[in-house]
């Protein structure tokens, strides 16, 4: 099934930011061996050269690393899995916030419709 994507961001980062979730969830685990780059691209009906920047991405933050002849990694480093799992926690809660306060929940509100939330 093919992946969605939107029209706000380049497909290439929406890629690299779901394979992201996806290492920081460890639903992906540490160390784990990435499908090829062919394979993926299929998966997500894009092209392959798409598919390929992802990952480029990808290394470039250090989530992956790529063994020639032996295909692309997760990183081993669990600390910097967990230093990315924070800054997008951390990305999503000021985006909720700001969201809130732009339809005019205050701070206190905010707080109690999260713990209202999370306690169902």
């Amino acid at each position: 099934m093919a992946w969605l994507f939107d029209e706000k961001s380049p497909i290439y980062l929406q890629i690299a930011y779901q394979i992201k979730l996806k290492i920081i969830s460890k639903e992906i685990g540490i160390g784990q061996q990435l499908p090829p780059v062919r394979e993926y691209a299929q998966e997500a009906a894009v092209n392959p050269n798409t598919m390929q920047r992802a990952f480029s991405e990808l290394e470039h933050e250090g989530l992956v690393y790529s063994v020639r002849t032996a295909g692309r990694y997760v990183t081993d480093d669990a600390q910097l899995i967990e230093q990315k799992r924070q800054e997008i926690a951390q990305s999503l809660m000021e985006n909720f916030v700001k969201d809130m306060k732009t339809i005019g929940f205050s701070s206190s509100d905010i707080q109690e419709a999260i713990t209202t939330f999370t306690e169902q």
